[in-house]
């Protein structure tokens, strides 16, 4: 989305060193995804599709919002974010944005969006942006509960994320909520939470921004 952070949903726009992991289990996890990003960005094929969702619990200060990441439709942007889950940098992070049809003054186009980052500490140590796989391709919609990630520009999403409330066909690639009109780039859906994303998306605001934040105490595969 336009303007916040590093990246923002409109607009969302995108937004920490990495926790240290023994070997085991999650170090592995997170090494076959950096692997498979890697992959995916040299050569650009997609996951079989035959690939099963991973899920992803997100645990906030106002509850558990459980997600399913798309790895078969969404590839790159499946792996780029699993990749920051893998190394603990949501963990201390925060929704920081909410999106409501009463605080968008300008605006022809209305959305309704709640937008999460890193952990602060990680805020200028993003990996690489990534290319943007636009919704024409992946089939992915923005539905209510869509996962999806932030941006300015296209192909500059990064970390920031943001959850989609209700239907909002104006972030799928030729909608008019962004100018350049190529959409966003869901990779998930809420599965279940949806009423902790709504009690985000009504916390106090200063405009567009939580005051306070409402703060990722972990996210971590399931």
């Amino acid at each position: 989305m336009e303007g916040h952070r590093q990246g923002s949903a409109p607009g969302p726009a995108s937004r920490r060193p990495a926790v240290a992991e023994g070997v085991g289990r999650r170090g592995v996890a997170r090494a076959a995804a950096i692997g498979a990003l890697a992959s995916l960005l040299a050569t650009g094929r997609a996951t079989p599709a035959a690939a099963p969702p991973v899920v992803v619990a997100l645990e906030t200060d106002r509850g558990v919002i459980v997600v399913e990441v798309d790895v078969a439709r969404a590839p790159v942007t499946a792996a780029n974010f699993l990749r920051y889950v893998d190394e603990a940098r949501y963990q201390g992070g925060v929704f920081h944005r909410t999106v409501r049809l009463d605080n968008q003054p300008g605006k022809d186009v209305l959305i309704e969006v709640i937008q999460a980052g890193v952990n602060p500490e990680f805020a200028d140590k993003d990996h690489a942006p990534i290319p943007l796989e636009r919704t024409s391709r992946t089939g992915l919609r923005h539905e209510d509960g869509t996962v999806s990630m932030a941006r300015d520009g296209p192909d500059t999403a990064t970390s920031d994320f943001f959850i989609c409330i209700g239907p909002q066909p104006s972030l799928d690639e030729g909608g008019r909520r962004n100018p350049d009109g190529q959409g966003f780039a869901a990779f998930g859906r809420v599965v279940r939470g949806m009423e902790v994303v709504r009690q985000i998306q009504g916390a106090p605001a200063d405009g567009q921004k939580l005051t306070p934040p409402v703060r990722i105490v972990s996210a971590r595969r399931r």
